[in-house]
């Protein structure tokens, strides 16, 4: 402070200079303050740009690659399963018996046989393994116009 008119923001030698707004005592210094603030926004309002335009267009286009890698494992199971087939063959038993035997009916002719026996669980079990690449291009153009 200086004891003359109030203190000052910036001072750089003892002189005043009134034509700078740094070297104003405090309620001039408000005043000019005020008015450059009532102007600011007035300024910045006028700089707003609003596009006018009559026609136009924009195109687009999208890449989408997909890669699917799967492996799909199947087990079949089954129950026990016994049977036999063929011809001038006679069982001694039942097929299920463990003892059971086969004879030739009439000996001398031709014969044949065919025993399936199978036990109860897995009967088969496949794996499938597949790799599928997929790529979609999709391109899109859009006009417009007021």
């Amino acid at each position: 402070m200086d004891g003359k008119n109030g203190s000052y923001l910036c001072r750089f030698n003892s002189e005043r200079h009134t034509s700078n707004i740094l070297y104003y005592p405090r309620k001039k210094r408000m005043k000019k303050l005020l008015v450059l603030l009532i102007f600011v926004p007035a300024v910045a309002n006028a700089q707003t740009v609003t596009p006018n335009f009559t026609q136009g267009s924009m195109q687009a286009t999208t890449t989408t690659t997909t890669t699917i890698d799967r492996v799909i494992e199947t087990e079949v199971m089954g129950g026990a399963y016994s049977s036999w087939s063929g011809t001038n063959i006679t069982p001694s038993s039942d097929i299920t018996g463990a003892q059971t035997t086969f004879s030739v009916h009439t000996a001398g002719d031709p014969f044949q046989l065919e025993i399936t026996t199978r036990a109860a669980g897995t009967i088969e079990e496949i794996t499938i393994t597949e790799d599928i690449d997929m790529t979609s291009t999709t391109t899109s153009l859009s006009i417009f116009s007021q």
